[in-house]
């Protein structure tokens, strides 16, 4: 963890009106440096950066972030949770239905919320979640190959 990032980092908790902790800190760039990570995995990350820290601190702090934009919860259906950085862009993602890989998916059209509902009912929607659901790559036994 750089000192500058590390300064980023804290003025963005600052920013969104939380307190700055070496857990939080930590938290925010497990979070941003990794890719749709589950609970566990980030609280490893955290104790790596900046040793213990109980589950319990982990969820709290997650709330907290998540409440307050920094971090994006993703609920698949049937998984646990998982967290990323990646927020305020409306995107979606795609999700392997073996090993349950988790990958961004840009919006199809346009800006947030990208579909329009067939009856809004009387909202006003300014979000869509999509979750496209298959095999990934390496559990559909294909490869794919990086364009020309």
């Amino acid at each position: 963890m750089t000192a500058s990032r590390s300064t980023a980092t804290a003025a963005d908790l600052r920013g969104a009106g939380l307190r700055v902790t070496a857990a939080r800190v930590a938290l925010l760039e497990t979070v941003r440096a990794g890719d749709h990570l589950g609970v566990e995995a980030i609280a490893s990350g955290v104790r790596d950066r900046v040793g213990h820290v109980s589950l319990q601190a982990v969820y709290e702090a997650l709330h907290a972030l998540a409440a307050a934009g920094l971090v994006r919860r993703i609920q698949p259906p049937g998984g646990p949770a998982r967290f990323e950085g990646r927020v305020g862009d409306n995107h979606h993602h795609v999700m392997c239905r073996s090993c349950g890989a988790l990958a961004d998916v840009d919006c199809a059209v346009g800006e947030a919320p990208c579909l329009t509902a067939s009856d809004d009912h009387g909202f006003a929607i300014d979000e869509a979640e999509i979750v496209y659901r298959g095999l990934c790559p390496a559990c559909s036994g294909t490869r794919t190959s990086p364009a020309p």
